[in-house]
């Protein structure tokens, strides 16, 4: 099959191998809309032909996520037989095996040339134990993988979130903080280019453009984390031999109803403060 290039300008591939999740916290952004679950997925092999057609950047992995993507019946498998050029990042709760995981992936495969960790651990104190938590990323950091926790600065885990930081650090574990997107008691929380883009009102027609190549179980492609979720116009598929990525904007006719992962502002992948996963203007045609 055909190679698909990755544009200079973007700044993340996603490839959600399953939106099931073996949780179900009550901020989680996959349930800011509608939330569509694709049923069908790909299998191992076809994950692996169709990741294995893109050239990317040294700087750009291919990120592995969900939902919990270790729930994925080959998740090992894609891993261990994606082409060595494909840098692998891992979006993951830790709910697996570890020492399986341990056995059967070399922690270089797992390792990059970044300033965040190549598994980045997501800790939910709403539904996980601390020190689980923390007992298993121990393990893996002690094995030699690139691994981190992250915590979302929900305004009701705040606290409980900053006291797993500052014992984390005490454990040698990078933990890092991320803003709370979404509506809690009524109020919208999070930084926004275009704040307008999720009230969840009359929508108008819009032109957006995206940096992302957003990849849903079943191998579509779509143009923004709404879409994937409300299981919306997808725009090709990994699998299709004629696709290839058009770097343009698109007609959108759901403006408001956006995920506040594609409009929040945000560092980039080299860690720089700004970046917005979409650029959105007036249909003005």
């Amino acid at each position: 099959m055909k190679e698909i290039i990755i544009p200079s300008t973007y700044n993340y591939v996603a490839a959600f191998l399953t939106l099931y999740c073996n949780y179900h916290c009550s901020y989680c952004l996959n349930y800011f809309g509608e939330f569509k679950v694709s049923y069908k997925h790909l299998s191992g092999e076809e994950w692996v032909r169709g990741l294995n057609r893109i050239t990317a950047s040294d700087n750009l992995p291919i990120t592995l996520q969900g939902g919990e993507p270790t729930l994925h019946k080959d998740f090992i498998y894609i891993i261990n037989h994606l082409k060595p050029e494909l840098n692998i990042d891992i979006l993951t709760n830790l709910q697996l095996d570890v020492d399986e995981f341990i056995e059967r992936v070399n922690p270089a495969r797992l390792k990059r040339n970044a300033s965040y960790a190549s598994i980045r651990v997501s800790f939910h104190p709403e539904v996980m134990n601390l020190e689980e938590t923390i007992n298993k990323t121990l393990k893996m950091l002690n094995a030699g993988f690139s691994i981190a926790i992250w915590g979302v600065l929900h305004p009701r885990y705040e606290e409980v979130i900053l006291k797993a930081k500052f014992l984390c650090e005490k454990y040698g574990i990078d933990f890092r903080t991320k803003e709370f997107l979404g509506r809690y008691n009524g109020k919208l929380y999070g930084t926004y280019k275009y704040p307008e883009a999720c009230e969840g009102k009359a929508t108008k027609d819009v032109l957006c453009k995206t940096t992302e190549l957003i990849i849903g179980p079943d191998g579509r492609i779509y143009r923004c984390h709404s879409d994937l979720y409300e299981n919306r116009l997808p725009i090709g598929h990994i699998l299709d031999e004629g696709f290839s990525i058009i770097d343009e904007y698109r007609l959108c006719r759901f403006f408001s109803y956006c995920n506040p992962c594609d409009i929040k502002i945000k560092t980039d992948r080299f860690q720089q403060y700004g970046h917005t996963s979409v650029a959105i203007k007036l249909d003005e045609r």
